[in-house]
C-alpha cells in the first residue's frame, strides 16, 4: 500500500493519521481557537493532526442553513490557521474551478461524498498535485471506489486518500460496514474512516440532519480495529451551538481521551 504523507501526518498500514476540526468555518476567531487547542492536544499526545474545516457547505439540507464564509474569506482564515499553528489544513471543493484556488493554501483537497463520481472535480483536484481525499459516496459500494481511483491515476496522480463515511441504509439512516475498510484498501491507497458523519441520520430532523453522537467512539474504535489508516472527526468546543452538523460533532473536551484510546487500539493491530 502506498504511504501518503501530509506534513508530519502519515497515513499507512503502520501509521494512524488524524483529520479533525469543526464542520464549517464559523469565524476567524473560532477557527484559530479550535486549531490552537487541537494543536495542543496533538503535541501533548504526540499524534500529528490535520486541521479540517469547510469554507462552504454546499449540500446542507435546507437552503436557509448556514453555509460558511465562502472561498475567499475561508481560504484567508485557513491560511492564518496554518501560519499561527503550523498545522496542515484540509478543506473540500464543490466545483472544478475551486481546485486551483484552494490548492494555494490547503495541504489536502477533499471531494465530498455526494460528488465522488464527478470526473471533472476529481481530475481538477488531482491536477493540482496536492493529495486528494475522496469521501466514498453513501450510495456507493466499497468496490465502486476502484473506478474513482482509476480516474485519478489516469491523470498521473497517486496522492490518494479514500474515506468511508457510512452507507445509506433505508431512509434517514446510515450504516458503517467495517468490511469496507479492507475492501477499499485492496486498491492500494490508505483508507480513512469518518467517525462523525457515519453517525449521522441524514435529514432525520426534517430541515436538518440529526445523528447519534454517543456512537462515535464505538465506530471509531471499530474502524481502527478493522485496520483503517486514519480517522476523520468533526470536532467543536460547543457542540450544541455548532452551525453545521451539531448532532454529530465530537466535543473538543473529549477529543484527547478518545484519540488516546484509538492510539492504543492501533498499537495492538498494526
Amino acid at each position: 500500500m502506498k504511504k501518503v504523507k501530509v506534513g508530519n501526518v502519515i497515513f499507512s498500514e503502520k501509521h494512524l493519521g488524524v483529520i479533525a476540526g469543526p464542520c464549517v468555518i464559523e469565524s476567524r476567531d473560532h477557527s484559530l481557537k479550535m486549531a490552537s487547542e487541537i494543536k495542543q492536544i496533538s503535541d501533548k499526545i504526540k499524534l500529528p493532526i490535520i486541521f479540517k474545516s469547510s469554507f462552504d457547505k454546499a449540500n446542507r439540507t435546507s437552503i436557509k442553513s448556514f453555509r460558511g464564509p465562502g472561498i475567499d474569506k475561508g481560504m484567508k482564515i485557513l491560511s492564518d490557521v496554518k501560519a499561527e499553528t503550523g498545522l496542515p489544513v484540509l478543506t473540500d471543493i464543490h466545483t472544478s474551478d475551486q481546485a486551483g484556488i484552494v490548492a494555494e493554501v490547503a495541504d489536502v483537497l477533499q471531494v465530498p461524498a455526494f460528488l465522488s463520481r464527478q470526473t471533472d472535480i476529481l481530475v481538477a483536484a488531482s491536477e493540482t498535485g496536492k493529495p486528494v481525499n475522496i469521501k466514498k459516496g453513501q450510495f456507493l459500494a466499497p468496490w465502486d471506489v476502484e473506478h474513482i481511483v482509476h480516474k485519478i491515476e489516469e491523470v498521473g496522480s497517486n496522492n490518494i486518500l479514500l474515506t468511508d463515511r457510512g452507507t445509506q441504509f433505508g431512509y434517514n439512516n446510515l450504516v458503517a460496514d467495517m468490511r469496507a475498510i479492507p475492501l477499499m484498501k485492496e486498491y492500494g491507497y490508505p483508507v480513512i474512516f469518518d467517525a462523525t458523519h457515519s453517525a449521522q441520520l441524514p435529514g432525520g430532523s426534517g430541515g436538518y440532519s440529526s445523528g447519534m453522537r454517543d456512537m462515535i467512539p464505538t465506530l471509531a474504535q471499530s474502524a481502527v480495529a478493522a485496520g483503517c489508516c486514519g480517522i476523520f472527526m468533526e470536532v467543536h468546543d460547543n457542540v450544541e451551538s455548532a452551525k453545521s452538523d451539531a448532532a454529530t460533532q465530537w466535543p473538543l473536551s473529549k477529543l484527547e481521551n478518545l484519540l488516546i484510546d484509538l492510539m492504543n487500539i492501533h498499537k495492538v493491530v498494526s
